[in-house]
C-alpha cells in the first residue's frame, strides 16, 4: 500500500447549541381619564325684576355655548377612543423563541465483495476497522450518521458469499457502528439474497444493536415490528427513518412475510409517512432506486422524489446506482439522488474512469435547525455540504477509505480532475451545496 500521512484535520460540524431568547414588546398603558362631578349649590336670593330683552340675549348665548361644548366634548371622546384602539392593536404578548440544532452526515453503499472480506480476514475473525480508520474522525463528531448496508450481514454461520448473491461478515457492522454510524438502511436489491435464513440471521444481529440507539429501516421481523413507530430524540429534535427499494433482482419475499423487505408502494409509503409526519421534527426516507452506473436520475426517481416531497419528507437519501448523482431541492425537501458506493470492489472489466466512478462516493452533510416560537416549531436544513470519498486498493488488496483531500497522484493519478468532475455532477441542479476545492 502506498504511503500516506494519515493525520487529517477536518472541519468539525457545528457545535450543538441551544439558545433561548425572550423578545418583549412594551405595551403602552391606556390613558386614565378622571371625571369630576360639579356640585351646583343653589341659594335663595332676592330676585329683582329684569327686563325681557337682556334675558333673551343671555339664553341665546347659553344655548350656543352648550352646543359648542357638546360638539367639542364629542370630538375629545372620539380622539380618546381612537387612541385606546391603536394601543390595543399595537399591543403584543411576549414571544417565546428557542432554537436547537443537530448535525447529519450520509454515505452510500457498503457492498462487501469477496476481495474486501478476504482482505479483512485475520484468523477466525475479520477486521474492517482498519479500512475506515481515516474516515472515522470525520463521521464520529456528527449527531446522526447514515449508510446503506447493501450486502446482507448474515455472518459466517450461513457461509460468506460475494456477487451476485452477497452475505458478509457481521464484523462489517461492528466497524461501521464504532465509526459513529447510527442510521442504517436495510432495504435494497440484495436484502433477499440468502432467503429467510439470511434474513433471520441479519435481523437478529441488528435487533441487538438497536438497543444502543441505532435505527435500522426497511427490513423487519414481523408486521407489528414494521408498523411500529421508531422515533428517537436528540438535542430536542425528534427524528425517524423509513427505507424502501424499487428493485429486488427478481427475488420474491416469502409469502405472508412481506415485512422482510419494504418494496416501494406509493399507497403504503403514504400511509407510513402520514402515521409519522406529525410525531417528528425530521423525517428521512432512504430510497434504493434508479439505474446502475448512471450519473443522472431517471424519470421514475424524479417522480418518486416529487411525490415524497409532497407528503412532507424532509430528506430523501438515494442509493443503488453505485455512482454519484446530483443533489436537488424540491421546495424544502433535500433530495440526494445517489450517494454512490462508499466501500465496494467493482474493478473487473472496467476502464480507469469506470473504476474510479464506482469507487468514489459522496459524503453529504447538513445541519438541521429547529426553531420554536410560542410553541410552534419548524425546521430548516442549513449549510448542505459535500465532500468525496475514495475506496483505495492496491491491486484488490489493502483496501482503505480516503477523502479526496487526503489523496495524492500516487494513490489516484488525476484525482483533482476527478474531484472537479464529480462535484460538477453533484451541484448541477442546485447552487446551495458547499464544498472545499482541492
Amino acid at each position: 500500500m502506498a504511503e500516506v500521512k494519515k493525520k487529517v484535520v477536518k472541519k468539525q460540524p457545528a457545535k450543538k447549541t441551544t439558545t433561548v431568547r425572550k423578545v418583549t414588546t412594551v405595551k403602552k398603558q391606556p390613558v386614565k381619564t378622571q371625571v369630576v362631578k360639579k356640585q351646583v349649590i343653589t341659594k335663595k336670593k332676592k330676585v329683582n325684576k329684569i327686563k325681557p330683552g337682556p334675558i333673551i340675549i343671555l339664553l341665546v348665548i347659553l344655548i350656543i355655548g352648550f352646543f359648542c361644548f357638546k360638539s367639542c366634548n364629542k370630538k375629545d371622546n372620539k380622539e380618546s377612543t381612537n387612541e385606546i384602539e391603536i394601543i390595543e392593536n399595537n399591543g403584543k404578548k411576549e414571544d417565546e423563541y428557542s432554537s436547537t440544532e443537530l448535525s447529519l452526515v450520509m454515505v452510500g453503499d457498503c457492498l462487501i465483495h469477496g476481495a474486501i472480506y478476504k482482505d479483512a480476514e485475520e484468523g477466525n475473525t475479520y477486521n474492517f476497522y482498519k479500512m475506515i480508520d481515516l474516515i472515522k474522525p470525520i463521521i464520529e463528531p456528527y449527531d446522526l450518521a447514515f449508510y446503506n448496508q447493501e450486502s446482507l450481514l448474515g455472518g459466517t454461520e450461513i457461509g460468506l458469499s460475494t456477487y451476485p448473491t452477497f452475505n458478509s461478515p457481521q464484523e462489517v457492522g461492528d466497524a461501521f457502528l464504532d465509526a459513529g454510524f447510527n442510521l442504517v438502511s436495510l432495504a435494497n436489491n440484495h436484502t433477499l439474497d440468502k432467503g429467510q435464513k439470511g434474513l433471520d440471521a441479519s435481523l437478529k444481529y441488528w435487533d441487538e444493536k438497536e438497543q444502543n440507539g441505532i435505527i435500522t429501516a426497511g427490513s423487519y421481523t414481523s408486521f407489528e415490528d414494521r408498523d411500529k413507530d421508531v422515533i428517537m430524540e436528540m438535542n430536542g429534535i425528534k427524528y425517524t427513518l423509513l427505507a424502501y427499494t424499487t428493485t429486488t433482482n427478481g427475488l420474491n419475499r416469502p409469502k405472508g412475510k412481506e415485512y422482510y423487505l419494504n418494496v416501494y408502494d406509493p399507497d403504503q409509503v403514504k400511509k407510513d409517512i402520514e402515521r409519522l409526519r406529525n410525531k417528528v421534527d425530521l423525517l428521512m426516507v432512504s430510497m434504493h432506486w434508479g439505474e446502475e452506473y448512471h450519473t443522472e436520475p431517471t424519470k421514475e426517481q424524479e417522480e418518486i422524489a416529487a411525490y415524497l416531497a409532497s407528503l412532507g419528507v424532509d430528506i430523501i437519501i438515494g442509493t443503488h446506482p453505485h455512482v454519484i448523482e446530483p443533489i436537488e431541492f424540491i421546495g424544502n425537501t433535500m433530495v440526494i439522488y445517489s450517494l454512490g458506493n462508499f466501500i465496494a470492489s467493482q474493478n473487473s472489466g472496467q476502464t480507469k474512469d469506470g473504476r474510479v466512478a464506482r469507487h468514489t462516493g459522496l459524503i453529504a452533510s447538513v445541519t438541521v435547525k429547529k426553531e420554536t416560537i410560542n410553541g410552534k416549531s419548524s425546521i430548516q436544513l442549513i449549510n448542505p455540504t459535500a465532500q468525496l470519498s475514495y475506496a483505495y486498493s492496491n491491486n484488490m488488496h489493502n483496501y482503505e477509505m480516503y477523502t479526496y483531500d487526503m489523496l495524492n497522484d500516487n494513490l489516484l493519478s488525476g484525482y483533482r480532475d476527478y474531484f472537479n468532475k464529480y462535484m460538477k455532477i453533484i451541484t448541477s441542479r442546485t447552487d446551495k451545496i458547499l464544498y472545499n476545492p482541492i
